[in-house]
């Protein structure tokens, strides 16, 4: 991988220093994040048991994620979608956005004071498909994609969230895009914690909708209707180093525990699909606890539609101070939005371990 930074499209940045990552965090964090806090209570938690992640038949994979955990989404479905058979993004532009460039996260992937160059990573992610350092991008004609940007979102301008979208329609996906009325920044889903415009606490919102209903819909072709009662299946807490491609989840950002729900069904050895949702910063378990875990409205539908959730966990540093996940190349590396890169293999290793071929 020692080539790619020297191939079209990949430019090392400019600065890569605290202060030009603090401000991209700034931007994203417009509001005061909220303090960690224990499990939240209710019917729709279960409280999670140690264990090891076991494979489970499982038919599909397919991603999710909020914020830098879209971006991240964004990042596996393009490295693997051999694998990866849908992809569910709030609050997320074009893949590889970026540019390994700090400033251009802000500029150009937040806010559109740049342009966010969609032609050039269409073409960066073409070039890298024929030199197989991503998976054929003809694979991603057809692939399931939904788009969530909240009408009240003044950390993503709609224009980089539309461009996203014509990201994965420029190969062909099957791209819904939906504009949340009155959201912010934020996780939507029935549980949250927020008001719906607000950005920043848990970013888990409510809105008086339940998107996860239309974007397990779209992802998986039908969506039973989900669990309203006490949760049937088990919270697994792992250890996330047993996973790490570095042996050690705090070297990649990552923190100690990861979590994965498993309903009852599943693990009496029927049939299930496997969905890997990705926080956002700020929104990981050291962060504010299992409150996305919990609240996402995931394992809801989970309960009653034979579905495994994977929830990896990211962690702070002194590079990454709110917990993001790597769409800029904070971790000092070329290659974290392709295969080789240290958290997309890290989330992978997961999927495997998980059953996801």
């Amino acid at each position: 991988m020692q080539a790619m930074g020297a191939a079209r499209g990949f430019r090392v940045a400019a600065r890569r220093a605290a202060t030009a990552v603090a401000l991209v965090l700034a931007a994203t964090l417009a509001a005061p994040a909220g303090t960690a806090s224990a499990t939240a209570t209710g019917p729709y938690t279960v409280t999670p048991v140690a264990g090891d992640l076991t494979a489970y038949r499982i038919s599909g994979v397919y991603v999710a994620g909020v914020s830098s955990g879209a971006y991240l989404a964004g990042q596996l479905q393009v490295a693997y979608s051999s694998r990866i058979k849908g992809t569910a993004v709030f609050g997320a532009g074009p893949y590889y956005c970026a540019e390994n460039n700090a400033e251009q996260a802000l500029y150009g992937c937040m806010q559109n004071t740049w342009p966010d160059h969609l032609p050039t990573l269409e073409g960066d992610a073409a070039l890298w498909s024929s030199y197989g350092w991503v998976d054929p991008v003809s694979d991603l004609s057809g692939r399931p994609v939904w788009v969530y940007h909240g009408a009240q979102d003044t950390t993503i301008a709609s224009s980089v969230s539309a461009d996203g979208a014509a990201f994965w329609s420029h190969f062909g996906a099957n791209v819904t895009s939906v504009t949340g009325a009155g959201a912010g920044h934020a996780w939507v889903t029935p549980y949250g914690t927020n008001a719906c415009g607000t950005t920043g606490g848990t970013y888990l919102n409510n809105c008086g909708t339940d998107p996860e209903h239309d974007l397990l819909a779209k992802l998986l072709g039908s969506v039973n209707a989900a669990d309203t009662g006490p949760l049937q299946g088990s919270l697994i807490r792992f250890d996330q180093d047993a996973y790490a491609v570095t042996g050690s989840a705090a070297s990649l950002d990552m923190g100690a525990a990861g979590f994965a729900y498993v309903p009852s069904a599943c693990a009496a050895g029927q049939g299930c699909r496997l969905l890997v949702a990705l926080h956002g910063c700020s929104q990981g378990y050291d962060a504010v606890g299992t409150a996305f875990v919990d609240r996402a409205n995931l394992d809801q539908y989970a309960d009653t539609n034979n579905l495994i959730v994977l929830y990896p966990q990211a962690t702070t540093s002194a590079a990454n101070p709110y917990g993001c996940w790597d769409w800029w190349g904070y971790l000092g590396v070329t290659n974290y939005p392709i295969q080789g890169g240290a958290q997309i293999e890290t989330v992978m290793n997961m999927v495997a371990a998980l059953g996801g071929a």
